[in-house]
């Protein structure tokens, strides 16, 4: 079997010249796995302060950095996706190391809020990179390569740092420093990079707002918006794993905590192996049906966790488990179709605003999660699954309603040469290649 039919099979993308891409992408989701699942336990095994002052010092910080997408849009139209996500690595690995310094609740504060400030420009910026990889017809495979590619990264990062932690607070800060040092280590290969998948032909794809630049022409475009509002729903489906799935599992269910990582472990390793397939699947579907059926398969997955509630104790496991499958199906189709979404609506010129707004989605759902999840679980153990059923339901006419988003059709046999170099320069990277 020849290289190009083994990528075929599993849906891999071509990866020739971009390397170094996805080396950075490794070495990123490795540092977000080595600290970011264990912020909390770093600072109460570090420090002397309360649980209760960390956890108001680590929520206030991130709450000072939800804005940071609106910056980081404006960057990129500036200065180039690539650029931004440099800085944005760079910035991430000294908020890391900053972290040996944080022993009081404001320092604490600062640090939180430059760790997810260069967080939220990274996921801004990264969607475009992805542009900036891919070739005509290939961009859901490299988004769902990508979502592979970051699983396995922060899987493993989490399994070392849970080893460390165990081993004691020394080897905790020498953690923290391992994850500053990738940070760094991903810029570095970001800034040897060099893309080389051409641009859509002039006047293909998404096509220029009335009105000119800036954020006002993004919030005319009422096309985008609905994209914008129909993800929150994706978002909030997605903080389940993190914020709700060990609660409803331990405190309501009164199932073994050794569930909970099952069903953690199920969802990794299925996005690992079976997200290029699914990729593969989907690459001639329009993403706004994908990101539909995604909404109707993750409303089944919450029915599901809802009816664990009425089956007998020994169902419960499996119940459990093919909740989490479906889940992780919807996952797979939600992901690399959103993120194509988001890229591919946006006006070359200003697509990092766009994809600034696209951003705020994410950080806005986040943050609302943990108290809406909880205030619901609070009202009845069904009341979470009942409203994310429901809200994702809803979410699917907003998706339908998006229509095709193609980025452009591969240039004709016999186009000119000079106008195929023309428009083979980087997606949104220009002031990067000057």
């Amino acid at each position: 079997m020849t290289g190009r039919e083994l990528l075929e099979k599993w849906g891999l993308p071509d990866l020739t010249g971009n390397g170094r891409f996805v080396s950075a992408n490794v070495m990123d989701s490795l540092g977000n796995g080595l600290v970011l699942a264990f912020t909390v336990l770093y600072f109460t095994t570090t420090t002397s302060l309360s649980l209760g002052s960390i956890g108001a010092a680590l929520s206030l910080g991130q709450l000072l950095a939800l804005p940071t997408p609106v910056v980081a849009g404006a960057l990129i139209d500036r200065f180039g996706s690539r650029t931004v996500v440099i800085g944005a690595n760079l910035m991430s690995a000294a908020g890391f190391c900053a972290f040996l310094a944080a022993d009081a609740v404001w320092k604490i504060v600062a640090v939180q809020f430059v760790v997810q400030a260069g967080s939220s420009i990274y996921w801004t910026s990264s969607r475009s990179l992805v542009l900036l990889a891919a070739r005509r017809r290939d961009h859901a495979r490299w988004f769902g390569f990508i979502s592979a590619l970051r699983n396995i990264g922060g899987g493993f990062g989490a399994a070392v740092a849970s080893l460390a932690i165990a081993w004691g607070s020394e080897w905790v800060r020498a953690l923290v420093l391992a994850n500053a040092l990738s940070f760094v280590i991903a810029a570095c290969l970001l800034a040897g990079w060099r893309p080389t998948a051409p641009t859509p032909a002039p006047g293909a794809g998404a096509t220029r707002p009335a009105g000119g630049g800036g954020y006002g022409a993004v919030l005319r475009d009422l096309r985008y918006l609905r994209l914008v509002v129909a993800n929150l729903a994706y978002v909030l489906a997605a903080s389940v794993l993190p914020v709700l799935l060990a609660l409803y599992i331990t405190e309501v269910l009164h199932a073994p905590a050794w569930l909970v990582g099952a069903c953690m472990v199920g969802n990794m390793v299925l996005v690992a192996l079976v997200q290029t397939l699914v990729a593969r699947m989907i690459e001639r579907r329009r993403p706004a049906r994908v990101l539909a059926l995604a909404g109707v398969v993750n409303a089944v997955a919450f029915a599901v966790f809802g009816l664990v509630l009425a089956v007998p104790g020994w169902l419960v496991a499996g119940g459990l488990l093919l909740a989490m499958a479906v889940f992780t199906v919807a996952e797979m189709l939600s992901m690399p179709s959103s993120s194509e979404l988001s890229a591919s609506l946006a006006p070359d010129h200003i697509r990092g605003r766009y994809l600034g707004v696209f951003q705020l989605s994410w950080s806005l759902g986040n943050a609302l999660a943990p108290a809406v999840l909880t205030t619901l679980l609070g009202h009845g153990p069904a009341w979470p699954w009942v409203v994310l059923g429901a809200l994702n339901l809803l979410a699917v006419p907003l998706a339908l309603s998006l229509g095709d988003s193609t980025l452009g059709e591969p240039a004709p046999a016999d186009a000119a040469p000079e106008d195929d170099a023309a428009r083979r320069r980087p997606l949104t990277d220009t002031a990067d290649h000057r």
